[in-house]
């Protein structure tokens, strides 16, 4: 990492940088949101905006670990790591909800089908039919891929948004996340999903969200502060 910090780039971590990083790991949900408008598009987005926008955003990272004073490539460590980590603890709060009928627990927590979504981002990315009797394995997996690759993505974009995470309380995070679960409920994403805005689905999908806010501005900001220590 080079010691010559003085004068840093525009496109180091400063507002510009920060910005820019924003954008390129926005990359990801665009492709969803761009679906809820232009239908058939996700596909074409994925291909030719969010792999190019990863790739170059970790290109970046690297560059900027030898280049520069190396803030934007820890930035997008942390976020990542935090934000694909805060996505499993999301998905593991879901399961007794999906699994509800099998587990016989359904007089206790309400059967949901939170997962029925990831294999039709998948069909949308590989240009299939949205809504199948029977899903192929590489739907599945890309549909998986396509949901973690959100929850990575975010953490980039929360660590942009606030720069230095010891300098802010880590329920941020959560402010972060369940902002957007709200931004997400006035889209047209249930209508596309046919999902039935019940309030069981409301009060699970939000307590998730609220779920992975937390683990991730927890982690982001224990993760940065023994980095700077």
């Amino acid at each position: 990492m080079s010691q010559h910090t003085a004068q840093l780039p525009w496109y180091a971590w400063n507002a510009a940088g920060r910005w820019l990083t924003f954008a390129l790991a926005a990359t990801s949900i665009a492709c969803l949101l761009s679906e809820f408008y232009f239908p058939a598009s996700m596909r074409p987005m994925t291909l030719y905006l969010l792999l190019p926008g990863m790739a170059v955003m970790g290109a970046w990272a690297v560059w900027d670990y030898w280049q520069s004073d190396g803030r934007l490539f820890r930035a997008v460590v942390i976020g990542s790591v935090a934000g694909l980590a805060a996505a499993f603890a999301y998905d593991i709060f879901r399961l007794p909800f999906v699994f509800a009928k099998p587990l016989g627990i359904a007089s206790v927590v309400p059967p949901l089908p939170l997962f029925k979504v990831f294999p039709r981002f998948g069909a949308m990315i590989l240009g299939q039919p949205m809504e199948q009797e029977r899903y192929s394995l590489a739907a599945q997996l890309i549909g998986w891929a396509y949901h973690f690759s959100n929850g990575l993505t975010f953490g980039v974009m929360y660590l942009a948004l606030v720069g230095n995470p010891t300098r802010h309380h880590w329920l941020w995070g959560a402010v972060f996340a369940v902002g957007l679960e709200l931004g997400m409920l006035f889209t047209p994403y249930p209508a596309l999903f046919k999902i039935h805005l019940g309030t069981a689905f409301i009060v699970a999908t939000l307590a998730a969200h609220l779920i992975f806010g937390l683990v991730m501005g927890f982690l982001a900001q224990r993760m940065y502060a023994r980095a700077v220590a």
